[in-house]
């Protein structure tokens, strides 16, 4: 039964049932329509089970988290085709104006906006209409639960992966001569378990088997919070598809998705994952026990510039006239919830040519070669971590660039420009190793409801950080760059513990600042005192105007972290508006470390 929360009052559900299946990799192949307002395309989900030996309704053990490595360039594969049929038809029409639609395929022959409930699928398909009933459970297929609203979801399919030429290599079978589910499942095995340094094989077969045709429809069902999903016949996680692919569209009023014109007036969008994390941008796993890499293909017009959470600075191809894609990848498992988006017209500003001797030293070092050497012990997955990785020790400046509307040119080259540099660097001299290889930094638009938003080599910054004296854009900018550490590379196991990753960025923004300005210790405390005491009334009047039961940084106290037998759980107030102005985990953080 489809139940409609009050989100006054309400908790923001988790339903993902993580502890059965987990998302080890995401593929997403979009388009971004800036004339309809949405983004459509598919997305492959590729799974490892909790424990495959239990039956759906039985619980596992979660994993952990984890981080990143250097700047690496990654083939874009080109794909290769199969018709696909009992889908939407196309047009291939595409103009040459800024808002150009640019599609993989074509562009749908319906011009309209899609406002839809999820249960109503495009024309033309044909199984996935059959969705399941989730209140029928009487047939005991395993039902896998993701993540997911304010999305148009039109079919979804299993993805035979064993029909990649040269994917035998992954079978203990010299040949494929027969296939089953069992192979294609022990094919995706095989790929999620290649070590860290075969990163660069394990990114190609993830995104060769994206491509591999489907070998069957799948029944789905969505609700206001989730879709779910299940197979005929398929009782445990061993007998359901690892490899899945989901055809969708985002809808115009999705709230993970913020369309709006930038400050020169032309048109963007950008993701900004708030109040519901990134569930109307493509089905996930939301929990963040549920950690994942990706990679992203995303097309737009050639006059837009896609910027992205990925290791790689990424360039844009030129598909076609007036049609560009961009792609980007991370090699570091995190949560869905820190992928991000911006596409719009931005600009890069460049350092201006005379330097200063200070600035023109600090410039970013190269990228570190990749030496993962063991420097120190660390015990989170495999992954190319950058903190195992020796040259990556010394960097301390990373590779940065920053984009901006022109009309905010002058302002960037007074201000952020010169500004970055030193950050990174007092950041490295606190903490040591970067988190992330390389950072983009992002001028966002007037209606961004904060000061800045950090994600995983992806800034957001207000324009409002540019204006007056260099003080408000450094401290926040060092904010955010804690952030790297304390928030993306290490992560509370409930979204409700915001404070410690929020607290912690507050506390050291004091001091990462301190260091850029290179002030004495004196200076710096004088600076530091002042703060904490803007900080102190502030909080008092907070603490004075609003409800007790939004003001407690543990609200589910002893059950923190615990999630039900199939790994759902909330969100505790997650859908009070209230709570989204608040500044209490921001200024009671900072207090409670010190204690």
């Amino acid at each position: 039964m489809d139940i409609e929360r009050d989100p006054s009052r309400d908790d923001l559900p988790l339903m993902a049932n993580t502890s059965h299946m987990l998302v080890k990799h995401y593929i997403l192949d979009l388009d971004v329509d800036f004339k309809r307002h949405v983004i459509e395309g598919t997305i492959v989900l590729f799974f490892e089970s909790g424990n495959g030996l239990k039956k759906w309704g039985s619980s596992s053990e979660e994993t952990s988290p984890s981080e990143s490595n250097e700047v690496h360039e990654f083939r874009t594969l080109e794909p290769y085709h199969t018709p696909v049929t009992n889908t939407r038809t196309f047009s291939s029409k595409i103009g040459y104006n800024d808002t150009t639609t640019c599609s993989k395929g074509e562009k749908a022959t319906s011009d309209k906006v899609d406002n839809h409930d999820n249960r109503e699928q495009a024309s033309g398909i044909s199984s996935s209409q059959c969705c399941c009933d989730p209140g029928n459970h009487g047939s005991e297929d395993f039902l896998l639960v993701l993540d997911c609203c304010d999305l148009s979801v039109l079919k979804v399919e299993e993805v035979d992966v064993a029909a990649v030429p040269g994917i035998e290599k992954y079978t203990r079978s010299p040949q494929l001569t027969v296939v089953s589910e069992e192979l294609r499942n022990q094919i995706v095995h095989e790929i999620v378990a290649l070590p860290a340094d075969r990163w660069r094989e394990q990114l190609d077969c993830y995104a060769r088997c994206s491509q591999a045709p489907g070998c069957g429809e799948l029944l789905f069902a969505t609700d206001t919070w989730s879709l779910q999903i299940r197979k005929t016949g398929a009782q445990t996680t061993v007998d359901f598809p690892h490899a899945i692919r989901i055809w969708y569209r985002t809808k115009p009023e999705g709230r993970s998705v913020t369309w709006t014109s930038d400050q020169s007036g032309r048109p963007c969008v950008y993701t900004m994952g708030s109040p519901i994390n990134n569930r109307a941008l493509f089905p996930c796993q939301e929990p963040p026990v549920a950690m994942s890499t990706w990679q992203a293909t995303v097309r737009a017009a050639a006059s837009f510039v896609v910027l992205m959470s990925g290791e790689n600075s990424a360039k844009p191809t030129q598909l076609r006239e007036g049609c560009s894609s961009w792609h980007y990848y991370v090699t570091m498992p995190m949560p869905a919830s820190t992928f991000t988006i911006a596409v719009g017209s931005w600009a890069e500003m460049q350092p201006e040519a005379c330097l200063s001797d200070d600035l023109a030293a600090g410039r970013a070092s190269p990228p570190p070669k990749a030496d993962f050497r063991y420097t120190g012990a660390c015990s989170h997955m495999e992954y190319p971590c950058r903190f195992q990785n020796v040259s990556a020790t010394t960097q301390d400046i990373i590779p940065h660039r920053v984009f901006a509307p022109v009309c905010l040119r002058d302002a960037c080259q007074e201000t952020l420009l010169q500004l970055i540099p030193p950050c990174l660097s007092a950041a490295h001299s606190i903490l040591g190793t970067h988190p992330f290889s390389r950072l983009d930094v992002l001028i966002v638009p007037a209606n961004f409801p904060s000061l800045g938003m950090a994600s995983p080599h992806l800034i957001f910054l207000s324009q409002s950080t540019l204006t007056g004296s260099s003080h408000l854009c450094g401290t926040r900018l060092c904010h955010e760059i804690a952030h790297a550490w304390f928030g993306l590379a290490i992560g509370a196991r409930d979204w409700t513990e915001e404070w410690l990753s929020e607290g912690f960025a507050t506390h050291l923004e004091d001091i990462f600042w301190a260091k850029a300005q290179q002030l004495a210790p004196h200076e710096a405390q004088e600076q530091q005192e002042l703060r904490a005491c803007l900080r102190w009334h502030r909080l008092q009047d907070e603490v004075l105007n609003s409800a007790e039961e939004l003001q407690v940084l543990r609200p589910n106290r002893e059950n923190t972290g615990r999630v039900s037998d199939s790994g759902a759980s909330v969100v505790k107030h997650g859908l009070n508006p209230e709570k989204t102005f608040m500044q209490v985990h921001y200024l009671k953080g900072p207090t409670r470390r010190q204690e």
